[in-house]
């Protein structure tokens, strides 16, 4: 294949011109879900090998959440150790960990992607709003990796402490990556959620007023969800994982607020109305047919 065939496959831009309420051809949606879909595989093979040359200090930094709970476990008489068995398994880490570090580092790349394959299918002032999403989108996902890294010594030490006296715990770190990684991608995902509530309120899917009304049952849920997605069954996961989304959602729901105030502000009565609240025009027409009806009579 030539360089400019190579170029054509990274095309994004389509044949045919977005119509003004977001129409595009079947075919042109394919082929930037490709180009797209390439742009993404190609910057996570470039982290990839990007952090292969920073391999030892991204272990290192790996490993310490296991570090510092074994230091406060060794002071309680428990014993444990990290072990790799196989021949080719620290082959497969290095690569996991390679990996792991191009899909946190690259996050901002790969968010605005998935964002810009969506804009197109949004109406114009959707379009305006829904360019937050690609500064927000990669820190709250970093900061959700922050906390799951900054939980992890006290879920560690909580599970390893169940370790019976007089046996020593020989932790595979291939488990323990995979434990990680896991815990990271939870956390990650987790807070992002929030922003696609906004997203959903500035697309006018979903207004402020709902998400007041279902607030206790949100937040209940969110409970319910950090206890299942969370890989360890500590409670301290949970809690670091649902009081963040919480807060998170709270704001969502003070950010869709404001939003539903200015379209009520620039849009009328019409706007501040709820979806299943009687409108003028309702009222009217209903007398009209009521005219209708006692001229018949």
């Amino acid at each position: 294949m030539s360089i400019a065939g190579a170029l054509r496959l990274f095309r994004v831009r389509p044949h045919n011109p977005v119509g003004p309420e977001g129409q595009m051809a079947l075919a042109d949606h394919l082929r930037e879900l490709r180009a797209r879909m390439l742009i993404i595989a190609t910057t996570l093979v470039v982290g990839i090998v990007v952090a292969w040359f920073f391999y030892e200090q991204t272990f290192g930094l790996l490993l310490h959440p296991y570090e510092a709970a074994r230091e406060t476990l060794e002071a309680r008489g428990v014993e444990t150790q990290p072990v790799i068995s196989g021949v080719a398994t620290s082959l497969l880490l290095q690569l996991k960990i390679s990996a792991l570090a191009a899909v946190i580092v690259t996050c901002p790349i790969w968010l605005y992607q998935i964002w810009a394959f969506i804009v197109p299918g949004l109406h114009p002032h959707e379009r305006r709003s829904t360019k937050m999403f690609a500064v927000i989108a990669g820190p709250l996902f970093v900061a959700g990796v922050g906390v799951a890294y900054y939980v992890l010594p006290k879920g560690m030490e909580v599970l390893i402490g169940f370790t019976p006296a007089d046996i020593q715990s020989l932790i595979e770190f291939d488990k323990y990556l995979s434990f990680l990684i896991r815990m990271m991608l939870v956390f990650g995902v987790a807070f992002e959620i929030p922003l696609f509530v906004v997203m959903l309120n500035l697309a006018g899917i979903v207004s402020g007023r709902t998400l007041g009304a279902y607030r206790p049952w949100i937040v209940l849920g969110t409970f319910v969800f950090a206890a299942v997605a969370t890989p360890s069954t500590d409670p301290f996961s949970m809690i670091f994982l649902a009081v963040p989304m919480s807060v998170l959602f709270l704001l969502s729901e003070l950010v869709a607020r404001g939003v539903d105030r200015r379209r009520a502000r620039s849009g009328g009565r019409l706007a501040m109305l709820d979806d299943d609240e009687r409108s003028e025009l309702d009222d009217e027409v209903e007398d009209v047919r009521r005219s209708d009806l006692d001229e018949d009579d």
